[in-house]
């Protein structure tokens, strides 16, 4: 069917079938609804991000702990990787699935589903595929895209995204990483850990930069025993080698310049990612973007075109598959109650990062608190001071906790080391349900000897320190 055809109508359109599949509720089953999707089902999370790279992480994780049993008395070695079949193990599973959600899709009788990109051509008003569709509510849930920025000779090269290196037929001898964010080091633990010389090239000083400044600055000195770190410089060229590819850096020693030729056999751009507003050409449908290219929107989820909604990595909000779907519930109750909508969830967002050692963060860092202004206070706890850490030997993990005395409440909690994602959660949960740090230090049981104790003796000190900040001060 050709542009000019007519419009073919619809009681709502989905385009995205990440977060925004589980839009389509069972209370839509006499809805017309569209479904747009030109790539796999399950979206960013499910094919590419979150799922396949956590099913790489944790033989990770285990080949990291094989390299290092002398600590602890044992003779483990790691011996190599597999690479073929931990690729087949990941993705034979996700594949499988993806393809299941797809096939349940094309078999519902309201739904069609359209296996094409699309783009806006008017008020609720889409081409896809060559023909033309409108809908009296429209959902974007179309994410967004691995970013690579226009560095010399960068196009005239063979690289990776995120997109694609987890599925590279054999583990590289040598990678180079662009970019010191979560993807760069969490990708970075990966190919390291299973047998890869990694070189992380970053702009920064520092690794994850808008982690609190203390985690970032312990991360990136673990990190630095581990990657051969180039930090603090710019790429002035990348280009093709007999084997590879090659970058020239240029690093600031606080000296003078130095030049650097760096050579790998894969490369692998992490410079971040972009929503996909401009794909979806969003402008025409009346849909305002800001400087960043996301997707604006209310607190509802509502864009600033009329029945067009949302949700996920396209609005900015947040790039967290959690958030997400968090939307995508308020979205679906807005759908079907447009007279009682639902606000998004506007308290701090939890996010982690599944590096070794891994991150786990909720609410302000200190810089941000510090920039705010008024009153804070901090506490630091370190794992080896915990008898949990002592049996892992830990020296570098600690929970770090930012607390507003005038309210004893935890606005900020980050955790760098073992199990960081799980033990951030108690103070997740904490924070959420508007607990003070004295009720979450004392008004429960905390299991000795297990590794929460770090928590518990961190929101410990913070009460000593909101104590104390409230003391008044002597004068002569």
């Amino acid at each position: 069917m050709n542009s000019t055809a007519a419009c073919k109508e619809y009681d709502l359109i989905v385009i995205g079938a990440g977060s925004g599949n589980s839009i389509i509720v069972p209370e839509m089953d006499d809805w017309r609804i569209a479904m747009v999707e030109h790539g796999r089902f399950g979206g960013t999370c499910m094919n590419r991000g979150c799922i396949p790279s956590k099913m790489l992480i944790y033989p990770a994780d285990l080949a990291e702990h094989a390299k290092h049993g002398d600590r602890l008395g044992l003779r483990t070695q790691f011996n190599g990787a597999d690479w073929p079949q931990i690729v087949e193990r990941v993705f034979g599973r996700i594949d499988a699935i993806a393809e299941a959600g797809r096939q349940y899709r094309l078999g519902l009788s309201n739904v069609d589903v359209y296996e094409s990109t699309a783009h806006f051509v008017g008020d609720r008003e889409l081409e896809v595929g060559g023909q033309r569709i409108r809908g009296d509510q429209v959902v974007i849930a179309a994410g967004a895209h691995s970013f690579v920025p226009d560095l010399p000779g960068i196009h005239d090269v063979a690289f990776h995204t995120s997109d694609t290196i987890m599925r590279i037929e054999q583990l590289p001898e040598r990678l180079i990483i662009l970019g010191g964010g979560f993807i760069a080091t969490e990708l970075g633990h990966v190919f390291q850990a299973l047998g890869s010389k990694v070189t992380i090239i970053n702009r920064s000083l520092q690794l994850l930069r808008t982690e609190d400044e203390d985690i970032s600055h312990r991360f990136t000195q673990v990190a630095a025993h581990r990657f051969d770190l180039v930090l603090g410089s710019t790429v002035k060229n990348v280009y093709s080698t007999a084997n590879g590819v090659g970058v020239d850096v240029e690093s600031d020693s606080g000296q003078g310049k130095i030049s650097r030729k760096i050579e790998g056999d894969v490369l692998l751009v992490a410079a971040g990612r972009v929503p996909n507003s401009a794909q979806l050409h969003v402008a025409a449908g009346g849909v305002e973007i800001d400087a960043d290219g996301a997707v604006v929107v209310d607190e509802f989820g509502r864009t600033s075109a009329p029945r067009v909604w949302a949700l996920g990595d396209i609005n900015g909000r947040h790039q967290l598959k959690h958030m997400a779907n968090g939307e995508a519930r308020v979205v679906t109750h807005n759908l079907l109650h447009p007279d009682d909508l639902r606000r998004f969830d506007q308290r701090p967002a939890p996010h982690a990062v599944f590096s070794n050692p891994q991150i786990g963060s909720i609410g302000f860092t200190e810089r941000e608190a510090r920039e705010r202004g008024g009153p804070y206070v901090t506490a630091c706890h370190s794992y080896g001071d915990t008898a949990y850490g002592w049996a892992m030997e830990d020296t570098t993990g600690f929970c770090k906790l930012i607390g507003d005395p005038r309210t004893r409440q935890v606005t900020g909690a980050h955790i760098v080391g073992y199990q960081a994602s799980m033990l951030v959660q108690l103070l997740v949960q904490g924070m959420h349900l508007g607990t003070t740090a004295d009720a979450m230090a004392v008004g429960q049981v905390w299991i000795h000897p297990a590794l929460p104790e770090v928590v518990e003796n961190t929101l410990l000190k913070l009460v000593a320190a909101f104590d104390t900040a409230a003391q008044p001060v002597a004068t002569d």
